[in-house]
């Protein structure tokens, strides 16, 4: 019996003792029991903690005690606009003039709430901060507006929760529509989302060249990922599931030729012992030891090891990590460097990002034992420490080559010097294949091993330069890296012997042997198949009809998620993904990707096609859809979305001539922004709805009405119990009918064919279907 369940019986003997029920909870403990509880009898103190940082100086003189008291104090909150969005000016103009007029000059609890001030270094003010904390904004009923808009917008994808220094990684990479994209570590997924904004900043152009490969080696992240993904809409991203520092080699065609896919941009954002995170995991401060560090440094080092050797030349790398700790910072790309002989350089990004304050990075440090035992370099470490403490956990010896690093371009981040946590980022620029592409590689052939005795002979002590290509007559091309070979470097912080006779046997003339292929593990949930459509699948010709789509419309990009039987929802990714999936689907396990463009509708096959548009992909779909098209008003926009089935004549003049001529079915609606009028929304909105008999109604889900709803003007609030405020239309879930102002209306889709979210932020189920009314 395990210790938990020993405790467990334990408590329920002496509930029983007590007379208690089982299950019992007390009421204290209860109160105990929620987010934030307990936190108080945390003490926010850590002497090992201030010595280590101390000794390390990482805070300039005099400041120390300031460091550590920002380092006791909860971290203020902050939210992003996605910047990719035609919306995000809207929702920036309705934050600005109406929300943050709200809260300001409120108090709480005798806390006068600050007003949201924006991040002076992230651009185009789409990033802001304020001392507002989830318990404040529940709590006061004048921010209960506010928290609303916040959750549902939020849920709607228009707007992150993300902490301050957790956007600066994507934003020193400097995305273009056409880079090929690789995030290694990338759940919980805010800065995957970035990535995806900055990839469509273009949103005239439906399909970016490149593309975002989203990675995570937790099967369960994984799908906390997909969600985050998912509210974007992109066709353009990819969530796989492996571990990073064996992360598979991909390969694609170029030209009718097999190439090794590399990419032109990495996110190498490892996994750490988060010491910069004090201010919002409380519990770091009585679980902080250096150990945390020691045990972190060998993975991160070979995460990004593979990251590199993935990178294409001319492309560029971010290594970040939410920890001050040199040795998962400063030690990490020194190791980089020392070991690329020069293939990668230290950018300096100091100009990238005006008005962010920052510390450069330091060139001297020292390693401590979780004991306190400090040691200065590794000929002071004895060798029974030679397996928790590495040589790559030191600088460098040499003061030329130490120079030549220029460590002091990396930037760390502390969080008493812009109100922030604390944050540890570097740019690396890759010039030249790794030199462990370049080499010949050694065989392990015994005459060949003898006749380059001298070339292969193993000076005890030093690491060797590793190959990473098969055994061939001639070396690996500058620039490229075998694709059969998925393995990487062996773990660089492996024990060095100082004695040739303590060396295994194993190592001795082989150490520069390519290492054996790593045999890719699969954890987690079957995922259903992605199967791809051919030109001639009978699936298309009634939706090319009735939809009247652009002979252009990309076919082969449409995929589904079933190899028999009828297909229920068609997705569609771009070209270059499904240039990546169709070459690797055995060699890596695909979580989720692509956009839901047609959901099955049974009932619309006798209006002429059985699919319906959904509205995640109308933005992507719209370009190609030449028929079943509406242009309607502000006040039609309105309309639709606070009544439940308007009858048509209730429509404006135009929209209700053009909806007149069409027949039943599928539509979408669109709204187009006019510039002479700045007091209407300056951005198009483009709906999915149904065309009834008598009546029009539109697909779109809570959340997003919402949305639309305030970028038109109006104001919508739900009360505590997660109604709209004045809702008294009802729903019929009769066959293929439902309500209208008392009477049921033919030809619509029943509603649980529409798009409707799990539940509201309040727990409760919510129909995206119900009706909205204005306060």
């Amino acid at each position: 019996m395990g210790k938990r369940n020993r405790d467990k019986q334990r408590k329920q003997q002496q509930q029983q003792r007590d007379g208690r029920p089982p299950g019992y909870i007390d009421n204290r403990e209860r109160d105990n029991a929620g987010w934030g509880a307990g936190y108080s009898e945390i003490i926010k103190e850590n002497k090992l903690f201030e010595q280590y940082y101390k000794e390390l100086k990482i805070v300039p003189d005099g400041e120390f005690e300031e460091f550590m008291d920002t380092m006791r104090e909860p971290l203020p909150s902050t939210i992003r606009i996605t910047g990719y969005k035609s919306h995000a000016k809207e929702i920036l103009h309705t934050l600005k003039e109406k929300y943050f007029k709200d809260v300001q000059d409120i108090e709480v609890d005798g806390q006068k709430i600050e007003a949201p001030q924006s991040l002076s270094w992230y651009p185009d003010e789409l990033a802001w901060h304020t001392n507002l904390s989830r318990k404040i904004l529940r709590k006061d009923p004048l921010l209960e507006k506010f928290h609303q808009f916040l959750v549902s917008e939020t849920e709607s994808g228009n707007i992150s929760r993300q902490e301050a220094v957790s956007m600066i990684p994507p934003l020193l990479l400097k995305i273009e529509p056409h880079h090929k994209i690789l995030d290694m570590c990338a759940a919980p997924g805010s800065k995957t989302s970035q990535l995806i904004e900055m990839l469509h900043s273009d949103m005239d152009v439906s399909f970016p060249e490149g593309f975002v490969i989203a990675n995570d080696s937790d099967n369960k992240r994984c799908y906390l990922l997909v969600h985050q993904a998912k509210r974007l809409n992109s066709p353009c991203i990819m969530v796989v599931n492996h571990d990073a520092s064996c992360m598979p080699r991909l390969t694609v065609d170029q030209d009718g030729r097999k190439e090794t896919l590399f990419y032109d941009r990495i996110l190498c954002d490892v996994p750490c012992s988060g010491d910069g995170t004090m201010r919002k995991n409380i519990d770091v401060w009585k679980k902080w030891t250096t150990a945390n560090s020691l045990h972190l440094h060998g993975l991160q080092l070979r995460i990004a090891v593979r990251g590199l050797e993935q990178l294409a030349i001319g492309g560029r790398m971010v290594y970040s990590t939410c920890s001050l700790n040199p040795i998962e910072d400063e030690a990490i790309i020194a190791a980089l460097l020392e070991r690329s002989e020069g293939a990668l350089e230290l950018a300096d990004a100091s100009a990238d990002l005006p008005g962010l304050k920052w510390m450069p990075g330091i060139t001297s440090w020292k390693v401590m034992t979780k004991e306190g035992q400090w040691y200065p370099g590794w000929s002071d470490v004895p060798v029974n420490r030679h397996t928790q403490i590495r040589p790559t956990m030191f600088p460098p010896t040499d003061p030329d080559k130490l120079k030549d690093m220029h460590l002091e371009r990396c930037m760390r981040i502390l969080p008493h010097h812009q109100n922030t946590g604390g944050f540890f980022v570097a740019v690396l620029l890759k010039k030249a294949a790794m030199p462990w592409n370049r080499r010949f590689p050694r065989t392990r052939n015994k005459d060949k091993a003898e006749a380059s005795s001298a070339e292969a002979e193993v000076v005890p002590g030093e690491e060797q330069p590793i190959v990473d290509s098969p055994p061939s007559e001639a070396p690996a091309a500058e620039g490229e890296t075998p694709s059969e070979l998925t393995s990487t470097e062996p773990d660089t912080t492996a024990t060095a012997t100082t004695d040739p006779k303590q060396e295994p046997a194993a190592n001795k003339g082989t150490v520069c042997c390519p290492p054996p292929s790593k045999k890719m593990r699969l954890f987690g949930f079957k995922e259903d198949p992605f199967v791809f459509l051919t030109e001639d699948d009978p699936v298309f010709p009634p939706i090319q009809t009735f939809f009247d789509l652009s002979p252009d419309f990309p076919k082969l990009n449409v995929l589904t998620r079933t190899h028999e039987g009828k297909k229920r929802h068609l997705y569609m990714v771009s070209k270059e993904l499904r240039n990546v999936l169709l070459n690797n689907s055995e060699r890596m396990k695909v979580v989720n990707t692509g956009v839901k463009v047609w959901s099955r509708n049974n009932d619309g096959e006798e209006f002429g096609c059985a699919f319906r548009l959904a509205q995640e992909g109308i933005y992507t779909l719209f370009p190609y859809i030449n028929a079943r098209r509406i242009t309607i008003s502000v006040d039609d926009v309105k309309c639709l979305l606070t009544e439940e089935n308007p009858f048509l004549s209730k429509l404006s003049t135009d929209a209700h001539a053009q909806a007149k001529k069409l027949a039943m079915g599928s539509i979408v609606l669109r709204y187009q922004p006019d510039p002479n009028n700045p007091d209407l929304p300056q951005c198009p909105i483009e709906l999915c709805g149904w065309r009834g008999k008598t009546s029009i109604r539109a697909f779109v889900s809570r959340n997003e009405r919402l949305h639309y709803l305030r970028m038109v003007g109006v104001e919508v609030f739900l009360n505590k119990q997660g109604q709209k405020g004045g809702d008294t239309a009802s729903e019929a879930k009769e066959g293929n009918t439902a309500s209208v102002d008392g009477e049921k209306q033919e030809g619509v889709p029943p509603i649980e064919d529409q798009e409707v979210p799990v539940g509201d932020e309040n727990g409760s189920s919510a129909n995206g279907t119900k009706p909205v009314s204005s306060t």
